[in-house]
């Protein structure tokens, strides 16, 4: 069985269905990525798979159990936490109080080493531990908003546009991040609209258009395929 699994997978916001039957699957230890333009479903797929918006229709399954009826904070707590596009960062929090407040239902006693984890991966908010997260760069609260979902010790972590708004040198730092994110243990579902550094990092990815899956392959494989090249790599 897959770690993951969405079949036939119908969500929407009022009159509009943004995303129209999709099927996909994602395997423990895998990058797997989303690629589309804007509109096609790629973070209305993220928001139904960790309960912010209730499937019409499909199912989805983690670790063999349904996820479609439950409610966000019991999806972390079984072991999938969610990066939203914006970050959602506590603005008036302190670093290291947005940090703790990812691991808030954890009763392991094991949160102040997985702190220092999350401030070994990212030794920038080490540096800012009692700065306010509102006051930090689009890049540190970024890492801020990953950390925070790394405190959960997710088994899937959801991310959605991680390199929005990014220097190209930040760009490379997250992406970086999230292959040792991968190297320590985590699955990752990825959105990303930088599709060539999606597809670079992947083990296999999913081509959202219209809310449908019209391709799916490798990452080599799509960013090989001359549709994917001339529509998302900027290939003529």
């Amino acid at each position: 069985m897959a770690l993951l699994s969405l079949h036939g997978v119908v969500a929407g916001y009022g009159g509009i269905t943004a995303i129209k039957g999709v099927d996909l699957n994602v395997e423990q230890g895998e990058i797997v990525t989303l690629i589309g333009s804007n509109g096609a479903g790629k973070s209305t797929t993220l928001r139904a798979i960790s309960g912010l918006l209730r499937p019409r229709a499909g199912t989805i399954t983690f670790r063999e159990r349904s996820l479609t009826r439950l409610k966000p904070h019991e999806i972390v707590a079984l072991g999938v936490s969610h990066v939203p596009e914006g970050r959602g960062v506590f603005s008036r929090l302190s670093v290291k109080d947005n940090l703790l407040l990812g691991g808030y239902q954890r009763r392991d006693g094991e949160t102040v080493a997985d702190l220092e984890r999350v401030l070994t991966l990212f030794p920038r908010l080490r540096e800012r531990l009692g700065q306010a997260g509102g006051t930090l760069s689009g890049g540190e609260q970024q890492m801020l908003a990953i950390g925070r979902a790394l405190m959960a010790r997710p088994r899937l972590l959801l991310l959605d546009e991680p390199s929005m708004g990014l220097s190209p040198i930040l760009v490379q730092t997250i992406f970086a991040t999230v292959r040792q994110i991968q190297q320590q243990g985590a699955t990752i579902l990825l959105v990303e609209q930088n599709a060539a550094m999606a597809l670079e990092v992947a083990d296999r990815a999913y081509v959202l258009e219209s809310g449908v899956v019209t391709l799916a392959g490798s990452g080599p494989e799509l960013a090989g395929n001359d549709s994917v090249r001339k529509a998302y790599l900027g290939e003529s």
